[in-house]
């Protein structure tokens, strides 16, 4: 049985979308587990480049079967929209299911997001104003709306009653705006109930029978570990769990099924949005660093905003890897370094009263914390071409042992560009 979760080692934006395409090629099915559009999975292929925040990245291969699990958020806008954009650029029609069990993400969600946001002003979280925090707050609250209550019009109706009663206090009271009608929101859900019917499942029995079976799942993680709400840098973090561990609960599956955790981190660091990034870089240093990485430059998939960017972390990584319970890693987009003479890496932390660390301390000590660098020597060539790991410059190998020994768990797979066939898979020694 195979049941393999690919997560975020890091802040978000590791290179997981890229990955997951690959490793669906051998999978029966790709799960979104948790989280909504809130964060994009960037995938190049024959078809051209993508940005999926609602599709799981398995959509490009007729064979896998897709699947969006009860613990996301969905945004059946952008989901349409996603479809029809495949669509459009001649994708076949990616086979989809939708579980009955997952909650939707109003328009008033969306509402309450922006505004807040606006009403933080400087002290804002950086959010991507898509209504993941408000969503996930009703869903805990009990007040979320079902996919399933989208087909049952007078549940529907109550529960959005139920919903739009402190809602409403709140639009008039602090934010000064006008209240929602139930009748709103009811005409919407009800267009997109029609949008969503040819793709609503029981997905939880389905892949409990796909397990059951032992065809191959690939749990498919949003962000990364330094954004979950329990382990990350709180309150900088998103509102679910981006943890592996989480993985079979947001898709339905045994906590005991994952048979391997894969964390993706880069060869360097980079983050959307607001919070401690202790080996962040400045001015012209970091502009040239995100002008060369990703595939055009390092810019948010969702939002389009510049990455905040930094040196390899070797505290945060190492942290990140432990909490998602990391069986290999792939470490992404070592090519992008092939400019640099020497090349820094943050090996430790200095803390506010002096103190030297290894270790990921809480947001509280993170806010001050200074970086320990430390310097191995660049390789100063292109890396795109290689497809065999001896075949890479000794300066590159050096680092890539380097990085591994700093986080404790063995690297199976670098990448060195975009594309699909910009992998080098290492073989055990």
């Amino acid at each position: 049985m195979t049941v393999i979760a690919i997560v975020g080692a890091n802040w978000g934006d590791e290179g997981k979308g890229k990955m997951t395409d690959v490793l669906a090629a051998q999978s029966s099915y790709v799960v979104r587990f948790q989280g909504g559009s809130n964060a994009g999975h960037t995938i190049i292929n024959q078809y051209g480049k993508f940005s999926l925040h609602m599709l799981p990245s398995g959509v490009f291969y007729p064979s896998v079967t897709n699947i969006i699990g009860p613990g996301t958020a969905l945004d059946t806008e952008v989901l349409v929209k996603e479809l029809q954009a495949l669509a459009d650029r001649g994708v076949p029609q990616p086979k989809l299911y939708v579980s009955e069990r997952a909650q939707i993400v109003l328009s008033i969600h969306r509402l309450f997001d922006e505004l807040e946001e606006e009403r933080l002003g400087s002290q804002g979280f950086g959010s991507t104003k898509r209504g993941i925090a408000p969503f996930y707050a009703d869903k805990y609250a009990k007040l979320g709306i079902q996919v399933a209550d989208l087909f049952d019009p007078a549940r529907l109706e109550k529960r959005l009653e139920q919903l739009l009663a402190s809602k409403n206090v709140l639009l008039e009271h602090l934010y000064k705006k006008a209240p929602i009608q139930v009748s709103e929101l009811m005409t919407q859900l009800q267009k997109e109930a029609a949008q969503l019917a040819p793709y609503v499942a029981n997905t939880t029995e389905i892949l409990q029978e796909a397990y059951a079976k032992g065809e191959t799942i690939l749990l498919e993680g949003q962000l990364g570990a330094l954004r979950d709400p329990d382990h990350g840098i709180y309150p900088y973090s998103t509102s679910s769990s981006t943890l592996a561990g989480y993985a079979p609960v947001g898709a339905g599956l045994p906590a005991a099924a994952i048979t391997n955790v894969i964390a993706v981190t880069k060869a360097y660091s980079s983050c959307v949005g607001a919070g401690p990034f202790v080996s962040e870089l400045e001015g012209p240093v970091a502009d040239e660093l995100r002008t060369r990485g990703g595939d055009a430059g390092e810019f948010g998939a969702t939002t389009g905003r510049p990455r905040r960017m930094g040196w390899f972390d070797a505290v945060a990584t190492r942290y990140g890897c432990l909490m998602q319970g990391a069986t290999e890693v792939v470490l992404t987009n070592l090519d992008v370094l092939g400019y640099l003479n020497e090349i820094p890496v943050c090996v430790a932390y200095e803390l506010e009263n002096g103190e030297i660390t290894d270790k990921f301390p809480a947001t509280n000590k993170l806010n001050t914390a200074k970086p320990i660098i430390t310097y191995l020597s660049g390789w100063n060539c292109d890396l795109s071409h290689i497809t065999n790991f001896d075949e890479l410059p000794e300066q590159a190998k050096s680092y890539v042992d380097f990085i591994e020994t700093s986080i404790g768990i063995r690297i199976s797979t670098v990448s060195v560009g975009p594309r699909r066939d910009q992998v080098i898979h290492r073989t055990l020694k």
